[in-house]
């Protein structure tokens, strides 16, 4: 081998050899680098309702309701089915500051909801699942803390001459400032995000004291609600801290009433939320 040829083997070899050393320290960082501050925790395991409790004593929706696993999703509805009897299914574990992720597919007709930071009496910040004409899916309410509606806009139901539901139409439109709302999407852009007869994704961040929700559905966001701020009518900050504190469950519910159509269910599946402490 010639002297240049042998300095320029010797050359390749060296970087070689210092590229090697370099990808063995990054790759040894990386096995021993520290996890992530908050991980992303599974609320439900798709196959049992471990980790989960119905509403232990009679609340206003009832005595719990009927809940079950089918098909990999939670299952809910009256208990029997069409009786009027209601109720919630909440996590064991209670959350503060957090962002949630969660599938849903209610029946039309159905009147749910999405309970934050609730307690086992069913009192919470309700992200609404009222899924039926006059309702609203996304924006908040008041569940057994003075009853607030922060919503600009119902959802009507649209029928086929069979009377099957096909579509949506909305009413009753307001600005988002006059229901004590941030911000608000259109009543347009919701009937475009959501999907009829199918699974939709919700994420919610719930932030403070005073918390400030923000939702979104299938990636459009649909509202956004400062408790210490919003001039929402019946919504006091002190009595809903005072009823709630800082913390509580993540929980479905069943309405109560003769309202919810006899064998209609809400499903909820892919539910999961990592802290923002």
């Amino acid at each position: 081998m010639s002297r240049l040829s042998r300095r320029r083997f010797l050359a390749t070899s060296a970087a070689a050899s210092a590229a090697i050393t370099a990808n063995c320290a990054l790759l040894s960082r990386l096995a021993y680098a520290a996890p992530a501050k908050e991980d992303w925790i599974t609320l439900f395991d798709g196959k049992t309702l471990k980790g989960w409790h119905k509403n232990p004593e009679k609340i206003g929706h009832g005595t719990g309701g009927i809940w079950q696993v089918e098909d990999g999703a939670i299952a809910g509805e009256q208990d029997p089915p069409g009786s009027g009897n209601g109720g919630i299914l909440l996590t064991d574990r209670k959350f503060g500051d957090f962002e949630l992720l969660i599938d849903m597919k209610p029946t039309w007709g159905v009147c749910s909801g999405l309970f934050l930071r609730s307690n086992d009496k069913g009192q919470c910040l309700q992200m609404m699942v009222d899924y039926h004409d006059a309702g609203n899916v996304g924006q908040i309410y008041g569940e057994g803390t003075g009853g607030f509606a922060a919503r600009n806009f119902d959802v009507n139901g649209k029928y086929d001459a069979d009377k099957k539901h096909v579509g949506y139409t909305t009413d009753k439109h307001k600005t988002a400032e006059e229901v004590g709302l941030v911000s608000s999407c259109t009543p347009e852009e919701w009937v475009k995000a959501w999907k009829i007869d199918d699974w939709n994704t919700a994420r919610v961040i719930c932030e403070g004291k005073y918390p400030k929700v923000t939702t979104w559905i299938n990636g459009q966001q649909i509202c956004v609600w400062d408790g210490a701020t919003s001039k929402a009518e019946r919504y006091d900050k002190e009595a809903v801290l005072k009823a709630l504190g800082t913390e509580g469950s993540i929980a479905v519910q069943v309405h109560g009433g003769q309202n919810w159509p006899a064998g209609a269910k809400c499903r909820w599946r892919n539910i999961k939320i990592r802290s923002l402490a």
